[in-house]
């Protein structure tokens, strides 16, 4: 299996540990984290999609405008576009940028936040439901030859058809994350790439199975793995734990600015996340669970600690797992990015393919 990482870029410079200063949609921002990654040697990068944030499929665009090679990953809600009309809108951004587009699917689990944008299902079973059929005919326009029909709960279409193909044959590439049950059995029917957010070993054996599963119920071959982390580095582990602990501290200092309190409610992967950090801060080798504990693991918010020796050996376990996709972002992303480009991905990367070399695997 091939490894790849994938980044994130932001619509300004925040995070838990950063109160933004400028303005919402900050265009030279996110021109220089995007060229950053692709001269960090990043594979893709996600742009994530929240109810009161900017268009994720605009910027998309402007990040693929100014990279020549730098994939990226739209972060998308079915149920507020049409699936045709989205499948035809990453049809054609595939088509004028050579293939660099892939889809990422969040069905969303907090109710309150999805009727921002007039959601009426506040089942998330009912919700992930919506999700299938949704990407069942965004597959349709993508791949259908001839006019087809679909008639389902949710979405009903008459001779839909789509003139613009995705370059990528069978379709753009998708990517499909959530933690409940339902979320399982959506991915098993319709991921490329089921993501992860940063657990334990025992956590992604238990998860990577399920899909599995799902998938073989469909008669899919299994997805691929992505796993969300976020790595924070130094050149001793003693260093590496002291930067944890300041980052710690300033996120605790600052959650009045920043606003990544805890909520009132969980989704199921953050309840995955809070039952770890239970456990304590520290698991496994060196995965630490404090901000996504101080957080309510609001989002992917489980680091590795380490030197970039120490992070890439902890990456090669879970590439053994099964795990072929680090989505990575650090605490201070514009420099982290940089960071993560001079040893962690480099070392990651040759310390798969020599665990490919001893096993006769093909690097694809």
């Amino acid at each position: 299996m091939s490894v790849e990482f994938i980044g994130f870029i932001a619509n300004s410079n925040a995070s838990e540990t950063i109160v933004r200063q400028g303005p919402v949609l900050d265009p030279a921002y996110i021109e220089a984290v995007a060229k950053a990654h692709e001269l960090a040697g990043f594979d893709r990068a996600l742009l994530a999609f929240h109810s009161t944030t900017p268009d994720a499929l605009q910027v998309a665009q402007h990040v693929l405008t100014i990279t020549n090679k730098l994939k990226v990953m739209i972060a998308q809600r079915p149920g507020f576009t049409a699936p045709t009309v989205l499948a035809r809108q990453l049809a054609t951004l595939d088509q004028l940028y050579g293939g660099r587009v892939s889809l990422h699917v969040i069905t969303g689990g907090n109710a309150i936040e999805l009727r921002q944008d007039g959601n009426t299902l506040d089942d998330k079973d009912e919700r992930y439901a919506r999700t299938s059929e949704f990407l069942d005919v965004v597959r349709l326009e993508w791949t259908s030859e001839k006019p087809f029909n679909y008639s389902g709960k949710y979405y009903t279409v008459e001779n839909g058809f789509s003139q613009v193909k995705p370059q990528q044959t069978g379709g753009i590439y998708t990517f499909v994350g959530g933690g409940s049950d339902a979320a399982i059995e959506v991915s098993g029917k319709h991921a490329d790439t089921f993501a992860l957010w940063g657990e334990s070993y025992a956590q992604v054996r238990d998860v990577t199975a399920r899909v599995r599963a799902a998938a073989a119920k469909h008669g899919r071959p299994s997805p691929r793995f992505s796993l969300s982390v976020r790595p924070i580095l130094a050149d001793t582990e003693e260093k590496a734990w002291k930067k944890a602990d300041e980052i710690l501290e300033r996120a605790t200092a600052l959650q009045d600015q920043t606003g990544y309190r805890r909520p009132n409610h969980a989704t199921d992967g953050a309840k995955r996340l809070l039952a770890l950090a239970d456990q304590g801060a520290r698991i496994d080798k060196r995965l630490w669970t404090e901000v996504a504990k101080l957080t309510g693991a609001n989002s992917n918010s489980t680091a590795l600690v380490g030197t970039p020796e120490q992070v890439a050996e902890v990456f090669g376990d879970y590439y053994d797992l099964g795990v072929n996709h680090f989505l990575i972002r650090g605490f201070d992303p514009l420099p982290d990015a940089i960071d993560y480009g001079r040893e962690l991905i480099p070392l990651t990367r040759e310390l798969i393919a020599r665990r490919q070399a001893v096993r006769g695997e093909a690097a694809e």
